[in-house]
């Protein structure tokens, strides 16, 4: 069957495919020495089988080769498993190739039963250590492998708890925990209908199927949607010698960066508790004291896990994020994995490293997802209207940034009220898993409970997402529906601020301000700008978005779309005059009213981008798009035009299409209408030819013809085009140079893209578009489906956000090649959605276009994409 089990001693970091991250860290730390508790590793190859061939079951070979790696585990602790003197108990822990953190399940203290409970009292002489072990193990056990919930358990908890005066978990005697485990079981006979499984490998087996059915349990599968990660690739499973940080005051259990994760600021940055198991950290049931403070508690192993933490990152050239337990005064290293961080971190522990002579530049530029710029990019709230605001509480600055929101109290609240177009703050006593889908939802998360290494903080620092945790000062009353702080009650639906750099809760809503982009985030886009070959556009369609575009470094406008500088104020009534001539004298009138505007449009950012290349597309949305819909719209606006409502209405009905995307426009448009692309050439030319004449900068305007499908349409109004521009170009005497070409959408013009190339000078593959008509998916509606697609594996990712790069793929492919093959000087771009999706940014690169073009906050996520892309298809 092969091999599907790994001692610890077996492996090594680069076997991360098939022993999963976590797998893979702690062979390697084993392999330098580091005090790593032992154990073996059932790799990802075994699940996927688990999965395609053994109909979600764990065949006798596997269980063999489990129970042959378990003798070899007991040989090197020289403990057994389930002993009534001296058990074995063990750790079972997901460990997917890319990390995910609190997505998947983790069993603890497993190898507890009624008898081998009494072989841990002995061997350690400690009873109410013992108990609290099996108490935990029944909790863990009942919660993943059997799907009780974890409430239920707490419950009983908080009963025996309330009955003692205890206040935490630690405050409970051998005598209580006795009766907290007679109870869990107990429960666990009620809900299962059976007792609580009293043979140890029995419960092993258990728990590794409940681990592999971890991975595609809905948090899991929601997680890799959102971050991109495929869903083929698995989760190993790590069973790990137990050791123990509820053993007493020496003991205890922690978790810390090497860096702080949310300013990338080198010293270690971490917590932990004494007396506590693992899950208490990251569950925020006890505030964790600073990692510093381990110091004056147990300073000979703070000593050495600060030497241990300078190992592992200059090991790993990279920020760690490290698990570990103290055990009776002795530390232990359970995991380490390079530690996720917000956008800030990435960029200063890129850079920082580069100095340090750790990483070279083009690692750096290797160490910060693109996606995380998008952190970088966004506003912060504005000091003099923060001087005024309202301070309601202060919290744990978990994740940096600010946001704005109504208060919801669950992540389903959350998610709906995102659907409705509101911007939403997620506010939870504690963050779980369960609440991935609602905190991507949100612009910001606060929670009552939990540290700086908290799921909420890990989370949210991962995603990009502003998060206060741990602000204690406020009651967060969740089956209310609100939460009251200092006597002020906020209740579900109010607004409040975040702001995750500080800490601070503020009431009501505080605007922004645009964010500074220097230092670090300068440095690594200069390298970054080194080392590409892809240049990066923007789309702009005013001054104003091509500004911001130029200051996140945007190399020129890949399109312009004429038709939204219609839609303002004082241009509408004239577009629809022209809609609604039914001459072309008519027309003509209300086109020689709109030529100026359009013009003062073009010369704005003409102005702006300076001598950088500026593509503008003709006019391409059919004419009914500009007309209402409604009768009592249709009845005002026939008013203001000084026609019958009849009129208007049978003008309206007129233009309607059935399917509008396949319809009168593009190209389409304007050869019904030849005076449109007239006009249009003319305020193009003209303002090219002014703002030249006006600043000296030598304009070169690019014309695209949208929607071709047959070279013949593009020949017919190319020479249109030039007429015109010729005409204006003799009229002034001036000397301009302009291009000609066409946007690729439909899948006709990929095809026959020689042809086509004899006529344009350029191409701009509009993948928008050329997705829909070559998937047949229509882009409005195509929503309700997608995500069952993506849910059962269908497809991957939306085609609309990551290029389908098999089939739509293949069409750019096809067309760049006979495009070349035709015109070898011609320039190939692309201006829909995927140029700034940094998959499809490797794609294009990987075919051979010279520039992609998308919005200006993306322009920077861009540049790095195309960076990594070069790098990437080097190796």
């Amino acid at each position: 069957m092969g091999k599907f089990v790994y001692m610890f001693e077996e492996g090594r970091a680069d076997m991360k495919s098939l022993l999963g991250g976590k797998g893979a860290n702690l062979a390697e730390m084993t392999r330098i020495g580091l005090p790593v508790p032992q154990g073996f590793t059932v790799t990802t190859e075994a699940c996927n089988r688990y999965y395609s061939e053994w109909s979600m079951s764990i065949p006798a070979e596997l269980e063999r080769e489990i129970f042959d790696n378990l003798e070899k585990l007991q040989a090197i602790t020289g403990k057994v498993f389930g002993d009534n003197h001296n058990p074995l108990l063990v750790s079972v822990r997901s460990g997917a190739v890319i990390s995910m953190p609190g997505m998947m399940d983790t069993i603890l203290n497993l190898g507890l039963n009624d008898q081998s409970v009494t072989g841990l009292s002995k061997s350690t002489g400690n009873e109410r250590f013992a108990l609290d072990s099996y108490r935990r193990f029944i909790q863990m056990f009942g919660d993943v492998v059997t799907h009780i919930e974890k409430y239920k358990f707490e419950g009983i908890l908080d009963k025996v708890k309330e009955k003692r005066g205890a206040e935490h978990d630690t405050d409970l005697t051998a005598e209580d925990l006795r009766e907290v485990v007679d109870r869990y079981k107990e429960l666990y006979r009620a809900e299962i209908g059976e007792d609580f499984p009293q043979e140890p490998k029995k419960q092993l087996l258990m728990a590794v199927k409940a681990v592999f059915d971890s991975w595609n349990n809905p948090r899991a599968i929601a997680y890799r949607n959102i971050n991109e990660i495929p869903h083929h690739l698995g989760t190993a499973v790590n069973v790990q010698s137990m050791v123990f940080g509820n053993m007493g005051d020496t003991s205890g259990t922690g978790v810390a960066f090497t860096r702080n994760p949310a300013t990338g600021v080198k010293a270690l940055f971490g917590e932990f508790l004494m007396n506590a198991q693992g899950e208490d950290v990251v569950a925020g049931i006890r505030t964790p004291k600073s990692i510093d403070q381990l110091n004056e508690i147990l300073p000979d192993v703070h000593r050495q896990f600060v030497e241990v933490a300078g190992l592992l990152e200059k090991h790993y050239r990279d920020m760690q994020d490290i698990e570990f337990t103290v055990e009776r005064g002795i530390l232990y290293i359970l995991q380490t994995r390079n530690g996720k961080r917000t956008a800030e971190a990435a960029l200063k522990v890129a850079v920082d490293l580069v100095g340090e002579g750790l990483i070279s530049k083009e690692e750096a530029l290797m160490r910060v997802q693109p996606q995380q710029l998008d952190q970088m990019l966004h506003p912060n709230f504005d000091p003099a209207f923060l001087k005024e605001a309202q301070l309601l509480a202060q919290g744990l600055p978990a994740s940096p940034g600010a946001a704005t929101g109504k208060v919801y109290f669950t992540a389903e609240e959350a998610v709906d009220a995102v659907s409705r177009g509101e911007k939403a703050i997620l506010v939870r006593q504690e963050t779980s898993p369960e609440d991935i889908e609602g905190m991507n939802a949100a612009e910001g998360i606060l929670t009552s409970r939990g540290g700086m290494t908290s799921h909420a903080a890990v989370v949210a620092r991962g995603m990009g997402k502003c998060c206060v945790a741990g602000c204690g000062e406020i009651r967060v009353e969740e089956e209310n529906k609100r939460f009251v702080v200092k006597g002020i009650t906020i209740a579900e639906g109010d607004y409040i601020s975040l702001d995750g750099s500080s800490g601070k809760v503020y009431q009501g809503s505080i605007p922004t301000i645009e964010p500074g982009l220097s230092g670090n985030f300068a440095t690594l886009m200069k390298w970054a700008d080194e080392v590409r070959t892809l240049k990066v556009r923007t789309n702009a369609d005013n001054p104003r978005d091509a500004e911001a575009a130029v200051k996140f470094g945007a190399e020129g406008i890949g399109l312009c779309r004429t038709e939204h500088m219609f839609f303002e104020e004082e241009r509408i009534p004239v577009v629809r005059e022209m809609i609604i001539s039914r001459s072309r004298e008519q027309r003509q009138k209300a086109l020689d009213r709109l030529m100026p505007m359009q013009k003062e449009d073009f010369k704005g950012i003409f102005k702006v981008m300076g001598e950088r290349p500026v593509t503008i597309r003709l006019l391409d949305p059919p004419l009914h798009e500009f007309l209402p819909k409604e009768d009592h719209d249709i009845r005002n606006l026939a008013g203001d035009m000084g026609i019958q409502f009849e009129e208007l209405k049978g003008i309206v009905k007129d233009l309607e299409e059935f399917n509008p995307m396949l319809g009168h426009r593009g190209c389409r448009l304007a050869i019904t209408y030849p005076e449109i692309a007239e006009m249009q050439t003319r305020a193009i030319i003209e303002a090219a030819i002014e703002v030249s004449a006006e600043t000296g900068i030598r304009v070169k305007p690019e014309i695209m013809v949208p929607l071709v499908g047959n070279v013949s349409e593009l020949s017919f109004l190319k020479e249109f085009i030039i007429k015109t521009a010729a005409k204006v170009i003799e009229e002034t005497g001036a000397d301009l140079e302009y291009m000609v070409g066409t946007m690729i959408e439909v899948p006709r013009a990929a095809i026959t893209a020689d042809e086509i190339a004899r006529e344009a000078e350029f191409f701009s593959f509009g993948t928008n578009d050329l997705t829909q008509m070559a998937m047949g998916f229509s882009r409005d509606d195509a929503g309700k489906f997608l995500e069952e697609y993506k849910k059962k594996g269908i497809i991957e990712a939306d085609p609309f956000q990551r290029l389908d790069q098999t089939g739509v793929g293949k069409l750019v492919e096809m067309a760049v090649q006979l495009g070349k093959k035709e015109r070898p000087d011609i320039k190939l771009g692309i201006c829909g959605e995927h140029g700034g999706d940094p998959s499809s940014i490797d794609f294009f690169y990987r075919v051979g276009l010279n520039y992609v073009s998308c919005s200006p906050f993306r322009v920077p996520i861009a540049r790095l994409a195309a960076a990594q892309a070069v790098i990437r298809n080097r190796e």
